[in-house]
């Protein structure tokens, strides 16, 4: 049972296409709280995230950023885990250790050696400073994606085709979903990943990730 919509101060910043502020989205939904969604545009005006207001919140200068109250929270794994530790319930991570840790290997893999390689920073140095031209940017997407979709699917096996937490998804759908969002934008064959592909049929069509989905959100274009 979902504990109470959460603290009327939960204020998340991010940007409506970015994968780390993507999982945050649907791990509040999948908690059931309430959170200001205050976007923060990574392109017009050279990048809003390097603002001087922004940086004095987040001297990262990245999405997303998580405020409770006095506290400020970045780094998108970072924030899964104090909502797991601040508002434990429902948990979106399984009971068993071993289970746990599996999860956040799967999760780690995503968010740490996948994602990055396919960020928009990282995209936008390849074009403006390497001067790479958009076919080869286009094959480096699609190598790294590839590349760290097909440990993704060997991991899944452990789940036998269900969920992360049995008949209900959790912190590692929350980092899935995204990514496979990021897959299919990068036009990525998908096909050689079918644990994939079912766990993610059995997500987006919740609430709690088509509410999280980028076209929905208030900074859309």
């Amino acid at each position: 049972m979902n504990q109470t919509v959460g603290s009327p101060t939960l204020k998340l910043y991010g940007y409506w296409r970015s994968s780390a502020a993507y999982r945050v989205r649907i791990a509040l939904n999948l908690k059931g709280m309430a959170f200001e969604n205050l976007p923060v545009h990574l392109v017009k005006d050279g990048g809003q995230q390097h603002s001087a207001d922004y940086k004095a919140l987040n001297p990262q200068g990245l999405v997303p950023l998580l405020v409770d109250g006095d506290v400020r929270i970045s780094q998108s794994l970072a924030i899964l885990e104090y909502l797991e530790e601040v508002f434990p319930l429902p948990s979106l991570l399984p009971d068993d250790p071993a289970d746990r840790a599996r999860v956040r290997s799967l999760a780690l893999h995503i968010a740490c050696d996948l994602h990055p390689l396919n960020n928009l920073r990282v995209l936008q140095y390849l074009s403006g400073t390497l001067g790479v031209d958009d076919a080869a940017k286009q094959q480096w997407i699609q190598h790294w994606i590839s590349t760290g979709l097909a440990g993704v699917e060997q991991g899944l096996a452990a789940f036998d085709g269900k969920l992360s937490l049995g008949r209900r998804p959790g912190y590692l759908e929350a980092c899935l979903i995204p990514q496979v969002y990021n897959a299919r934008r990068f036009a990525c064959d998908l096909n050689a990943y079918p644990r994939i592909l079912q766990m993610t049929e059995q997500c987006e069509s919740l609430e709690a990730f088509s509410k999280a989905a980028p076209e929905v959100q208030p900074d859309a274009q």
